[in-house]
């Protein structure tokens, strides 16, 4: 009988890229990090480094990307990131970075997938912690056609459906609704691919308040009023409602430790699924913290190591 060990890197590894945002180079250098540490980024770029324990508390800012803060110091657009250290069950790392934006690379998490699994993944000495959902908790916002929500529900396992709506020519014609199992299904081969996405339309107020100054048609998916810009098309079929599984698998990562819940989504974003995460934890009697001290009992999907890219 063996326990569910928490996970980490074998060793260092390193990527250069911009933020979509600032438009900045910027260096991340991954490392491993002892049992219970969680996922830190470390800003070594000032004066003194700033390290940001990653947690639900610590997100300061949603604003088209998720930021999380520590000491007055910031590290912004985390959720792809954090959504392959999810798909992956990546326990614990250290993340040290040269400037306050994560690098968006090719605007999906396929780039971080195959940097933590070329690094190797180690078990650990210690159990890997879960938080289980023991009552449904849910946030809604907006009433009739602007209405919003997403839950957790109880599972055992974890699974994420996610709805869209945005009522444009290019998005209506694919795929609306997805579920994902981890369980089930393969996150490197069905998720970690899908790329963020946005208007042409959009752009210029994005520019003007100083965002988006790094994003283009190689690290989004880019339309007009009518149509895909990028010469290649779409990746998947139903890319943009995939992403925002992508988007919330990397969001709710940042409660600290995976879930064993079913999630499910209408038209959300990285705002209500951090006021999703903040609901929860304000009811004690909602989840509990457990392991599995026989990795054969827990959840197919999370005993297995993923396999190198």
């Amino acid at each position: 009988m063996r326990v569910l060990q928490q996970r980490t890197l074998k060793s260092l590894t390193k990527a250069v890229g911009v933020g979509v945002h600032s438009g900045q180079r910027v260096e991340l250098t991954l490392r491993p990090a002892q049992p219970d540490t969680g996922i830190v980024f470390r800003r070594i770029d000032l004066p003194e480094p700033v390290d940001i324990p990653i947690s639900a508390l610590s997100v300061t800012d949603t604003r088209m990307a998720t930021t999380v803060t520590a000491n007055g110091t910031k590290v912004q657009t985390i959720e792809h990131f954090m959504s392959a250290c999810s798909g992956l069950g990546i326990d614990n790392l250290y993340v040290d970075i040269t400037a306050e934006e994560v690098p968006i690379l090719d605007g999906s998490a396929a780039s971080y997938v195959f940097l933590l699994q070329s690094a190797g993944i180690a078990l650990q000495n210690a159990p890997k912690r879960f938080i289980r959902v023991l009552k449904t908790v849910e946030v809604r916002q907006g009433e009739g056609v602007h209405t919003k929500w997403a839950k957790l529900e109880p599972f055992e396992g974890y699974k994420l459906g996610f709805e869209i709506e945005f009522n444009h020519p290019a998005v209506d014609s694919t795929g609306q609704r997805v579920e994902f199992d981890m369980s089930t299904g393969n996150y490197s081969r069905d998720i970690a691919r899908a790329r963020t996405f946005g208007f042409t339309r959009d752009v210029e107020a994005l520019r003007s308040n100083g965002l988006a100054l790094g994003g283009g048609l190689d690290n989004a998916i880019v339309m007009d009023d009518y149509k895909v810009l990028n010469t290649g098309g779409l990746r998947y079929d139903d890319e943009f409602v995939k992403h925002k599984i992508l988007d919330a698998m990397g969001d709710l990562y940042c409660l600290g430790k995976p879930l064993l819940a079913a999630y499910s989504a209408f038209r959300s974003g990285h705002a209500m699924n951090n006021l999703l995460l903040r609901e929860l934890l304000s009811r004690p009697d909602a989840y509990e913290v457990t392991s599995f001290e026989d990795e054969r009992r827990a959840p197919a999907g999370f005993a297995q190591l993923a396999r190198a890219w």
